[in-house]
């Protein structure tokens, strides 16, 4: 399941939903990212986040089908929030059911590494100063590169 959606979300709840996908689930991996100070400007106070409505669910639903071919997974859920996020704001959620922890953890990290640079969204960082649009990390990128190698 896939919500791209500018209200805040439940991870306690998005939890219970993949925990309950089936008999055959025996592991829930989840990951929740949040609005931070830190990044290549200073005295940021939030971000801006903007998507291509239509087409940005539809290359999550392309990761999520590439995590289900390479793991047995039994479900999965991606949620990102787009536009005004203050601090500490939650901004990203990805959880995986498995029936083994080993598929929960590699489905989910690689949907959330795949998410950051594959995904139509941007970036722009709230300063003090203004705003500034943020550009694709090169970390981010070889992390994602890296599971094709795997």
């Amino acid at each position: 399941m896939i919500s791209i959606q500018t209200d805040d979300f439940d991870p306690a709840a998005e939890y219970q939903a993949l925990r309950n996908s089936g008999s055959d689930t025996g592991a829930v991996a989840t990951f929740t990212g949040l609005v931070r100070a830190s990044g290549d400007q200073t005295g940021v106070t939030g971000l801006f986040l903007e998507h291509y409505p239509g087409m940005t669910e539809g290359v999550i639903q392309q990761l999520m089908d590439q995590a289900s071919e390479r793991w047995d997974i039994r479900a999965a859920r991606v949620i990102h929030r787009v536009g005004s996020l203050a601090l500490q704001e939650q901004i990203v959620f990805v959880g995986v059911a498995s029936a083994h922890r080993g598929d929960a953890f590699a489905a989910c990290e690689f949907i959330m590494d795949a998410l950051k640079t594959t995904a139509p969204f941007w970036k722009k960082e709230i300063t003090e100063q203004g705003a500034q649009w943020v550009e694709q990390k090169t970390s981010d990128l070889e992390r994602s590169q890296g599971w094709d190698q795997n």
